[in-house]
């Protein structure tokens, strides 16, 4: 049987859900790369590989080297210049492209959310009186809130973040996701938090269930401008991932026939 050589770009939910399908599928030949940004990831039964590939020049020879059929990108609604990448990569080498795009978050009627371009006007929109602030934002954006000491930050990631880039004063809490509401609302009630601040990266809404419930309001951080995907094949999750690679299967299965 010819294998479908797939590699995924992986940092999400969805790319490990895929992954978890695609292992010991005879039909298929995967690969899941993640960026090496959490120490310790929980990586699925499927080949793997850590780091970066060297802008676009680096992916595209990577795909040509190993002979992929097909490139799966399955990165966080946040990581735009990986997605950036892979849409170039796929259109210089000519390697079928799918991007996984998690619907994002929409507000009900009873949230209480203010919406943001970045972190810096997340920061900004906290205000001057202190406040006690729940940041689920990763490692990576906290430096906006350094440069607003006045509030009592507590911080969540999965990996403990640099002590340099944590705001003073603040209880860090290392957890890996997915937290049920019932957890998030021990969370926020437990600590006095006042507001939530968060990425609008869709999935899990466990925590805006949570602030909903306790009249906590959010400050959220939308999302940045996407590459153009006109041309490009778009699934919502891994089941619809899964449907696209068993397509592309089916129609290389079928020309290698006639």
């Amino acid at each position: 049987m010819q294998k479908l050589r797939v590699l995924i770009l992986g940092g999400s939910a969805e790319a490990s859900a895929l992954a978890r399908a695609l292992a010991g599928d005879g039909r298929f030949a995967p690969v899941l790369s993640l960026a090496g940004r959490t120490k310790s990831p929980v990586l699925p039964p499927i080949p793997c590989r850590i780091g970066g590939f060297g802008a676009v020049e680096g992916l595209v020879r990577w795909l040509g080297e190993h002979g992929a059929d097909a490139l799966v990108c399955a990165t966080h609604p946040f990581a735009v210049q990986m997605r950036r990448h892979a849409v170039e990569a796929a259109r210089q080498s000519g390697v079928p492209l799918l991007l996984i795009d998690r619907p994002a978050w929409v507000a009900s009627t009873a949230d209480r959310w203010m919406s943001v371009p970045d972190m810096a006007a997340a920061a900004r929109a906290l205000g001057e009186a202190p406040r006690r602030v729940l940041l689920t934002i990763g490692q990576k954006d906290l430096a906006a809130f350094v440069a607003a000491p006045q509030h009592a930050y507590v911080v969540r990631s999965i990996d403990p973040p640099a002590a340099e880039s944590v705001p003073p004063r603040a209880e860090v809490i290392s957890a890996r996701p997915p937290f049920t509401a019932a957890e998030e609302r021990g969370v926020l009630a437990t600590r006095g938090i006042e507001v939530l601040v968060t990425k609008n990266s869709g999935g899990n809404d466990a925590k805006l269930v949570a602030a909903r419930a306790l009249g906590i309001p959010v400050i959220m951080v939308e999302r940045p401008p996407a590459p153009d995907v006109a041309n490009t094949a778009v699934a919502t999750d891994a089941a619809g991932a899964l449907a696209w690679l068993e397509a592309r299967h089916a129609t290389v299965s079928r020309l290698l026939r006639v």
